[in-house]
């Protein structure tokens, strides 16, 4: 299988860097910091049970403290990680030697995906590994299968960045474009999505603000992917649903669920390399 091929080829070449190495270390050391900085705070965080009443839930409260650092990291280190997968290759003129071996240009563009994934799942299953048996020896409460929810919704959008940028990447034969594209993804949908959500709700209702907040809003706010991941653990761990109640469950449209999460960081996954695989597959290298 020639897409394993390539995946397997991407992620050894990965695995020898010294970066990858460091970048390894950073996020275990980051990871540790966060959750020795949680179990330090005095109190816990207040979630809903499912049945209506408060508690104090340490497994969960160290899982929001972590989810918060996640999405930063993951989506900035899938830039550095994935930008060069193909506009680099195109450049350096390899990308020809590439296809000229028994592959094709899917395996090339969904091999490279998976590899770039799993070079960065290693970190995210490093870091959160260690923070999990950091939490497990010093908190009261700990769910194993709640964080490994956790640790698995964390790949999964690590998957979605590295499609994004890996998308980006196929669609463009310039490194410096697609570094471009990718940090401008970036900042507009992690960074300035709040501005442009207000921005289309001010639009929408004919250059002023309404009196109550439309159930559409609900949507546009779940777009970016740290936004759609913080839904999906909610929706996969429903003891991290704050006491006070989600934001979803305020929506009365069918979307208001934070499975809308999880459905959201798919279309992440496959509508950026599915029009990176057009573009690439109609391109003349």
């Amino acid at each position: 299988m020639t897409l394993a091929a390539v995946a397997k080829k991407d992620f050894q070449d990965a695995v020898r860097s010294r970066s990858f190495w460091a970048l390894s270390a950073l996020f275990v050391a980051l990871a540790l910091v966060v959750s020795y900085l949680y179990v330090e705070l005095p109190g816990g965080v207040v979630v809903n049970t499912g049945s209506g009443a408060a508690r104090t839930s340490d497994d969960v409260g160290l899982i929001l403290f972590l989810s918060s650092i996640a999405g930063l990291f993951i989506s900035l280190t899938a830039i550095v990680v994935a930008y060069r997968s193909l506009a680099g290759e195109r450049e350096l003129g390899s990308m020809a030697l590439l296809l000229g071996l028994p592959h094709t240009r899917r395996d090339v563009v969904f091999g490279k995906t998976l590899g770039r994934t799993l070079v960065l799942a290693l970190p995210i299953v490093f870091g959160f590994g260690t923070a999990a048996l950091y939490g497990y020896l010093s908190l009261n409460e700990f769910s194993l299968v709640d964080f490994g929810t956790f640790v698995g919704l964390a790949v999964l959008l690590a998957l979605a960045w590295v499609s994004i940028v890996v998308g980006i990447s196929a669609a463009t034969g310039s490194t410096s474009r697609a570094s471009a594209l990718a940090v401008g993804v970036f900042l507009v949908f992690e960074l300035l999505w709040g501005g442009v959500s207000f921005g289309i709700l001010w639009v929408a209702n004919g250059f002023a603000l309404p009196a109550t907040t439309p159930d559409w809003l609900y949507l546009v706010n779940t777009l970016p992917p740290s936004a759609a991941f913080d839904s999906a653990i909610m929706a996969l761990i429903p003891s991290a649903v704050p006491a006070s109640g989600s934001v979803a469950s305020e929506v009365g449209a069918f979307y208001g669920t934070e499975w809308l999460g999880l459905v959201v960081l798919l279309a992440w996954i496959v509508v950026p390399l599915a029009i990176g695989y057009r573009r690439f597959k109609a391109a003349d290298l």
